[in-house]
């Protein structure tokens, strides 16, 4: 039976403020739209994944989820009701997953309980416990609420998709602040499964500066290293760490031969097992022949950005006999910082040589190895 999760992003977020719905703000780099669909759509039980949109939302939607496959964003309506029996109409068939938006992390495993529950219900809700004390009162307490058998509900909620369209037929004009609501008004078997603190909504500021700490939470740190080497050949300058450098002899390359700026991309690349720089920017390929270097730095950091990743710290050790490199340390570390969106203490440049032995002794050439720290999200 084809599984498909609808994802409810109609919704304005006023209260938590800002000039944009909650659901298109940037949390950790991505839009939070975002990262509740991408957590649904690399579940292997899932087959598709649609989204439910407000009107005039169109185009925030569509950056939003720039390049990630989940079909024709579907109209939704002024209340969450009418948004979700749009959503439900365009699906047809199966079983649906009914989620928020404003839920960004969905753990794998509470997916696999909602499904398998399906199996002898109509439909199956994640939920908690409530731990706090629970009373009755404003700002005086004037009683006690019995916590026991009380449940927070949260989403996604699953459903076969006709018993969701009879409810929601039943239902009529009434307003619900879930399905599993109108669900069990309809008369129909609702089940419980195993929720997850990551479920947390996105609601107040408070909520976001959580969100924060969860997606924090996830990032694994990982390191990457890279060398490069380029030959002196013909007349002078050399360009190395993005700065112009007077010397009587060049470097031989395909691009600007940038000798510190390759070694950190391949350093970067390494860190995100993204292959190498000549698998992005091959030397056969004659756009690249006296290229800057600095594009193909800028194209590394904006792979890791893309992927959720976050760029702690470069560094990077020139081996050479000349030009001496301490003249233009300075210059070199804002540079890289720049072309990385880094502050400069998050780069290093040293410099040593090989006490006139091998290749660079020789003044042959000049070689550079650099050691990249990121961090990227678990998968």
């Amino acid at each position: 039976m084809t599984v498909t999760a609808l994802i409810v992003a109609a919704g304005k977020g006023e209260r938590l403020g800002g000039d944009k719905p909650k659901q298109y703000r940037q949390l950790g780099g991505k839009p939070v739209l975002r990262r509740a669909v991408e957590a649904l759509i690399g579940h292997p039980r899932i087959d598709a994944v649609r989204v439910v949109i407000g009107a005039g939302q169109e185009a925030l939607a569509a950056a939003a989820l720039d390049g990630v496959k989940v079909g024709e964003l579907i109209p939704g309506g002024a209340e969450r009701a009418e948004s979700v029996r749009a959503g439900v109409g365009a699906v047809g068939s199966g079983i649906v997953l009914v989620h928020d938006a404003a839920r960004p992390f969905c753990p794998p495993d509470v997916i696999d309980r909602l499904l398998g529950a399906l199996s002898e219900h109509d439909g199956a809700v994640p939920v908690l416990p409530v731990a706090d004390t629970l009373a009755k009162g404003d700002r005086v307490l004037t009683g006690p609420v019995d916590r026991t058998r009380l449940l927070r509900i949260q989403t996604p909620q699953a459903f076969h998709v006709e018993d969701l369209s009879f409810a929601l037929d039943e239902a009529g004009t009434r307003t619900a602040t879930d399905e599993s609501s109108i669900m069990i008004a309809a008369g129909l078997k609702v089940a419980a499964v195993e929720g997850s603190e990551m479920l947390a909504k996105l609601t107040t500021a408070s909520d976001w500066e959580r969100a924060e700490i969860m997606w924090q939470a996830r990032m694994v740190s990982r390191t990457g290293t890279g060398f490069d080497v380029h030959a002196f050949e013909g007349p002078g300058p050399i360009i190395m760490g993005g700065v112009r450098i007077d010397h009587p002899q060049g470097l031989a390359g395909h691009s600007d031969a940038d000798v510190v700026l390759h070694a950190i991309t391949d350093a970067l690349l390494g860190a995100a097992a993204l292959g190498d720089i000549g698998q992005h920017f091959p030397p056969s390929d004659p756009q690249w022949k006296g290229a800057a270097s600095d594009l193909f730095l800028a194209h590394a950091a904006k792979l890791i950005r893309d992927g959720g990743g976050i760029i702690d710290h470069v560094d990077c050790t020139v081996i050479c006999e000349a030009p001496k490199v301490g003249p233009h340390r300075a210059a070199m570390q804002a540079r890289v910082a720049e072309i990385l969106g880094l502050r400069p203490s998050q780069v290093s440049i040293k410099a040593t040589t090989t006490e006139r032995l091998g290749f660079t002794g020789r003044n042959e050439g000049i070689a550079a190895q650099a050691v990249a720290s990121i961090r990227m999200e678990v998968r």
